[in-house]
């Protein structure tokens, strides 16, 4: 809102519209601070239809692990000893993923969530249902991390576009689960 959108307004999954952040920490969209002073407090399917109208133009998504071509995994991973840990699930991810213009995936950048393929595809990225023509619309245009910004190429495929200060290309490319593209007409390794 300060830098270049300063129309956006916050939808959540649930239903919540917002203009302005809530004014408390959140640890779930409908807890009561998100509530206080929100534009509107629609329904779940009032949220979803923006999406199918094509009016929600950025989403942004949380991951437990984002692959390079950009599909998240909210359901479940493998632990270091072999055991699936079940997750809380995608909510309304996979629609977002799927009917706004673009999203955004945040996670913490470490190998282990950074793998070559998701072990469980939740929300979709790049791949053969955008080539076919079979969602239209989308796709994941960046992965911020707490390391670095990923985004992606003309083909689907993330590649290093910038790094936060402190953060080094190698320390970024050994904590990574593929070999990264780096963006070379803007870094210098």
């Amino acid at each position: 809102k300060h830098t270049h959108a300063p129309n956006a307004v916050g939808l959540f999954e649930n239903g919540v519209m917002r203009r302005t952040p809530a004014r408390e920490l959140l640890f779930t969209m409908s807890d009561g601070p998100n509530i206080t002073g929100a534009l509107s407090c629609a329904t779940v399917l009032e949220c979803m239809s923006l999406l199918q109208q094509g009016r929600v133009s950025l989403g942004f998504l949380g991951a437990a692990e984002v692959d390079r071509t950009g599909n998240l995994n909210s359901t479940e991973v493998i632990g270091g000893d072999g055991k699936v840990i079940r997750l809380p699930g995608s909510g309304g991810a996979c629609d977002i993923a799927a009917l706004a213009r673009r999203t955004v995936a945040l996670l913490s950048h470490e190998k282990e969530r950074l793998p070559e393929r998701v072990h469980y595809i939740t929300s979709p990225g790049h791949g053969p249902w955008r080539a076919s023509g079979r969602l239209q619309q989308g796709g994941t245009s960046a992965v911020i991390t707490t390391k670095a910004v990923l985004r992606f190429s003309p083909q689907g495929e993330a590649y290093l576009d910038s790094y936060h200060p402190g953060v080094t290309v190698e320390d970024i490319v050994a904590n990574t689960g593929w070999p990264l593209a780096i963006a070379y007409g803007y870094l210098r390794w």
